[in-house]
């Protein structure tokens, strides 16, 4: 294979563009140094590449009914059995639609992704499907992951199992609305500023993002790497516990699981076995945000008042810092996914590991082809992201990085004294379905993660678990816990589960 180089005029362009304008004679000798490597690239085309295997079999499903997906949650029907047994054998379950399943459409929630077919199965698909999980769904998510109330979806909003009046949060909305409606018995989601724990307290449900690098991100499209997570989502948290079991570990693939101990617990077996007393600590700062809802931030003090006991016991304690921890947040999260997502084709460099290179081609080419199929949320990452990395060199996403060690040295500290903390997982209560122009979207679409996003940065494992309603509506409790122990944040979890539902 011949591969076509820049021509003179490129060269030119490309070497004004970046400050050291040529002058044409020397373009040419440029070009014929270009045209010599560009045969390293050819022999590569070559070569047959490496992927992870494709273990079970499975046809290639279909796009569901109308009638079949009244909440909008649903972006692909299949029917994927896998092993005959193991700690998921029974189980059903919904595959977030940013995580690849071979043979089946990968939309990220947009429709620039149409036409798009995996090659692979993400780890975490693999590994349900070796634990004997069955795969009944791909499920609806915010465009490109990047919002978090579930209007965003170019097939359309994704509606609340318990009001479909109201939206299921985002991004993972799909994932929470299959959970809620009964449709499968849990789910995978993502999350890099909330995606989860958002919908999870939306929905009534619980969910959990893992410690930063416990699951392997493998296979799943990347926003930006150091914030990338992927989690359960089910109605309780033993089921929540049963599925991180099976996701959790290094996969061998995902740079971002260097930070992964080899050793890891099993969870569900040893819910009750909390720490006594177990000491939950109040975040004060969590509570009272301009956007909050009164209702909400009285209905998680409520509860946990009334959980109080000898056995687990109640105070409040002050981060001044979790306040900020959005602006820090948002230092990583614009510039990092303009990089990573966007300008990067979703791949980065720099890093050992697995390279989906089919999905590097398909959407760098779509993305050039397709632009204005960006959500708003997307083009502003756009706009800030090339303004910031174009006018400030990098400066403050690399500040914003050096400083994030100082907000987890906050949350530790304060995890010295308490097993876990606790505040509302979201200041309000779900959105009411409706029109959002680019103004609202802009305004209302990263209001939900104020609480959530910190802990993306800093790594801690979070979860979110019903804490009752308020005029019908579910309202969540967010609990962290130090960095690997998923044990105990699962175990607080469990116990404060079922004080609330006696209360």
């Amino acid at each position: 294979m011949t591969m076509k180089g820049p021509t003179i005029e490129d060269i030119l362009g490309i070497a004004d563009s970046y400050g050291f304008p040529l002058e044409e004679e020397e373009a040419g000798v440029y070009q014929r140094a270009i045209e010599q490597a560009l045969s390293s690239y050819a022999f590569l085309e070559t070569l047959p590449e490496s992927k992870p295997p494709v273990k079970y079999p499975r046809d290639a499903g279909r796009k569901p009914r109308t009638r079949e997906n009244p909440l909008g949650a649903i972006a692909w029907m299949c029917d994927i059995q896998g092993a005959l047994s193991g700690k998921l054998f029974g189980k059903t379950l919904a595959i977030k639609d940013n995580a690849s399943v071979f043979g089946m459409p990968l939309l990220n929630g947009s429709r620039l992704m149409e036409g798009y077919i995996p090659d692979t199965d993400a780890s975490v698909v693999t590994r349900i499907l070796d634990a004997g999980g069955r795969i009944v769904a791909k499920s609806v998510c915010d465009s490109f992951c990047f919002a978090a109330t579930g209007h965003t979806p170019d097939s359309g909003p994704v509606r609340n199992p318990i009001d479909p009046s109201r939206l299921a949060g985002g991004s993972s909305g799909g994932s929470a609305a299959l959970v809620g409606s009964g449709f499968c018995d849990m789910a995978l989601g993502g999350d890099q500023g909330g995606s989860i724990r958002i919908p999870a307290s939306w929905c009534g449900l619980v969910g959990l993002k893992p410690t930063y690098g416990l699951v392997p991100y493998t296979g799943v499209f990347p926003i930006e790497p150091t914030l990338d997570h992927a989690g359960p989502i089910a109605k309780t948290v033993a089921d929540c516990a049963l599925l991180l079991e099976v996701l959790q570990g290094k996969d061998g693939l995902d740079f971002r699981q260097s930070v992964c101990p080899d050793s890891l617990p099993s969870y569900a077996r040893r819910l009750g076995d909390f720490p006594s007393p177990l000491r939950v600590g109040i975040v004060k700062e969590g509570f009272g945000w301009e956007v909050s809802e009164q209702e909400v931030d009285k209905s998680v003090r409520r509860v946990l008042e009334r959980a109080a006991s000898s056995r687990i016991q109640i105070e409040e304690v002050s981060i001044p810092l979790h306040r900020q921890g959005i602006h820090f947040w948002n230092g990583v999260g614009i510039e990092g996914t303009f990089l990573t997502m966007v300008r990067d084709e979703g791949l980065g460099h720099g890093h050992l590991g697995y390279y989906d290179s089919h999905l590097a081609n398909f959407y760098g080419v779509a993305r050039r082809q397709r632009g204005f199929d960006y959500s708003p949320t997307i083009r502003m990452v756009v706009l800030l992201g090339h303004f910031m990395r174009t006018a400030h060199a990098g400066r403050y996403y690399a500040k914003a990085q050096n400083l994030r060690g100082l907000l987890k040295d906050a949350y530790d500290e304060a995890l010295t004294s308490c097993h876990v903390l606790a505040m509302p997982t979201t200041p309000m209560r779900a959105y009411s379905v409706q029109e959002f122009d680019t103004a609202k979207t802009l305004d209302f679409g990263l209001r939900p993660l104020l609480n959530t996003a910190p802990f993306d940065l800093t790594g801690h494992p979070a979860i979110s678990i019903p804490a009752g309603r308020t005029d019908g509506l579910p309202v969540g409790l967010m609990l962290v816990a130090k960095s690997f122990d998923e044990l105990t944040l699962f175990q607080a979890a469990n116990a404060l589960e079922g004080t609330f539902s006696s209360l």
